[in-house]
């Protein structure tokens, strides 16, 4: 009786993660004013693209491991993702809640190419908040087969929202004016 009611008191944590941080980020983002925190938040859209950059080689790695049966490596390497996209949150929301949107300068075909990775990366990146939680639960849960069925489209969504956050932050860098 005591696991089912930790396990459903954990799937009500994952529905209100899965809600409150989209919104929380809306938030931050859109503040009125932002926040004065120093010259060194204009680093962080380096860290954060490095951070993208990173979670996206651990993502590799831990299908390359998963896939050649080596299960303590697939659990580091996904563990070092969640790790690094925990990081990333902050960073970004740090970065976007203390200085001005940098607009993306390109012209012609290419600003097409950027607007749709950008839009795209925004929203997966909300949508595979839940979908990673889930995965994670299940995965420390032991319930693999749930596991397995949910990883095939959190996996290409979270590695796809790593990727275009490389693919944007790569774009959009030339036009940085800090």
């Amino acid at each position: 009786m005591a696991e089912v009611l930790e396990k459903k008191k954990s799937m009500l944590w994952i529905r209100i993660l899965s809600i409150a941080i989209p919104v929380a980020v809306a938030i931050l983002l859109g503040l009125p004013t932002k926040l004065d925190l120093g010259d060194w938040v204009y680093n962080l859209p380096h860290v954060i693209g490095g951070l993208n950059t990173l979670t996206s080689i651990c993502l590799i790695l831990a299908l390359v491991a998963v896939k050649k049966k080596n299960i303590k490596l697939h659990q580091q390497m996904n563990s070092a993702a969640f790790v690094l996209g925990a990081i990333f949150l902050v960073c970004y929301v740090i970065y976007h809640a203390s200085a001005p949107s940098t607009p993306f300068g390109g012209e012609g075909a290419i600003r097409y190419v950027y607007y749709f990775f950008l839009i795209s990366h925004i929203a997966l990146s909300i949508g595979v908040v839940p979908l990673v939680l889930l995965a994670f639960f299940y995965a420390l849960n032991g319930m693999i087969d749930k596991h397995k069925k949910i990883v095939k489209y959190t996996f290409p969504i979270w590695l796809y929202v790593s990727v275009t956050g490389v693919t944007v932050y790569l774009m959009i860098s030339p036009y940085y004016t800090f």
